[in-house]
């Protein structure tokens, strides 16, 4: 007996995980740096409390999130950031910090073994151009930073942010990884609200970045690449599942809605973010998602890339082989599942 094999395939567009899997934890929008490609450090921001933490993250972990990612604005200028990352850890959540180094140095000992994705922002070997697009003297932080996180034997990636004009610096900047042994992340950049960048890619730069994503220790999900060319998120069939795939908590203990750069509701968490997010009103909003006016075009990488891991379809597919590879660099795979 013949049995086709499309038998075997499951159906597109079929959703594979239901609950979040991802917390952007803002633990503050304050930053000493001005970076032209965000506008996060512009806002006044208090500092989350250890207190709401503790909660908050007890009731992600009933959620099924896996991983927590605390970020900013500068998220090592929180003074307690080694105890949010501790309490993260005992917890079993896969922890992820991006900083731009200023303050990493001071912190290299006490953030040792509690950060599985520990990013360190560089966008060009030049050190004044890099220091320029950051709007702060950063770059020999980012050299020392290295340095320092190599000799205790953490494994940090370098956050490397895509623009028109320095596509063509990825190569030096690999070279230094390589030197370093350190993985490259690509992450083009993205417009949104009132942020302008100069991330228009033209069809020959998705080319030269989709050859660079087969390089060996270059981490950058193809489907990225693939949404922009389909002219990103569309809101009459939404590939978005910003609401659904990743929960975003603000400095002021907040649930917002439908993600970050949207914010169209900020609901009070008061100590039971779990029964909130199940809660009908939150749910509505969750269901539409990726169908706002201001969603169609989107291409905001953070919220594609879980958007992409929960939901089967053709971006399911091109994302997969970049995920699984940078999972085994990072050896973080186990952990998912």
């Amino acid at each position: 007996m013949t049995i086709s094999v499309r038998a075997f395939l499951l159906p597109s567009n079929m959703r594979l995980i239901s609950h979040p899997i991802l917390c952007n934890y803002y633990v503050t929008y304050r930053c000493n740096a001005s970076c032209g490609f965000c506008d996060i450090w512009e806002k006044p921001s208090p500092y989350i409390t250890t207190e709401n933490a503790k909660q908050n993250l007890l009731d992600l972990k009933k959620l099924g999130v896996k991983v927590i990612d605390f970020t900013g604005g500068e998220p090592l200028l929180h003074r307690e950031i080694d105890q949010l990352l501790l309490m993260a850890k005992n917890l079993g959540f896969i922890t992820t910090i991006t900083t731009n180094c200023l303050l990493y140095p001071k912190w290299a000992e006490r953030l040792k073994g509690k950060v599985d994705m520990l990013h360190f922002s560089l966008d060009s070997m030049n050190k004044d151009k890099h220091d320029e697009g950051r709007g702060v003297a950063c770059y020999d932080f980012v050299m020392e930073s290295v340095r320092l996180a190599k000799k205790l034997g953490e494994k940090p990636d370098i956050l490397f942010t895509v623009f028109e004009d320095n596509i063509d610096e990825i190569h030096e900047v690999h070279g230094f990884c390589q030197k370093n042994n350190l993985v490259l992340i690509l992450n083009p950049a993205f417009e949104y609200n009132k942020v302008t960048v100069k991330g228009n890619f033209k069809s020959t730069d998705l080319n030269k970045l989709r050859k660079w994503s087969k390089a060996k220790n270059v981490y950058l999900n193809n489907a990225f690449l693939n949404l922009r060319e389909d002219g990103g998120n569309h809101v009459e069939r939404p590939i978005c599942k910003a609401a659904s795939s990743t929960i975003v908590i603000s400095p002021n203990n907040k649930l917002m809605l439908p993600c970050y750069h949207l914010g169209i509701s900020n609901l009070s968490i008061d100590g039971n973010l779990y029964d909130l997010y199940n809660s009908e009103k939150v749910q509505k909003l969750v269901a539409l998602e990726g169908q706002y006016p201001q969603c169609e075009g989107c291409t905001i990488n953070c919220y594609m890339q879980t958007s992409f891991a929960v939901e089967m379809n053709k971006y399911w597919w091109s994302a997969l082989p970049s995920t699984l590879k940078y999972n085994k660099m990072k050896g973080t795979w186990k952990q998912l599942f």
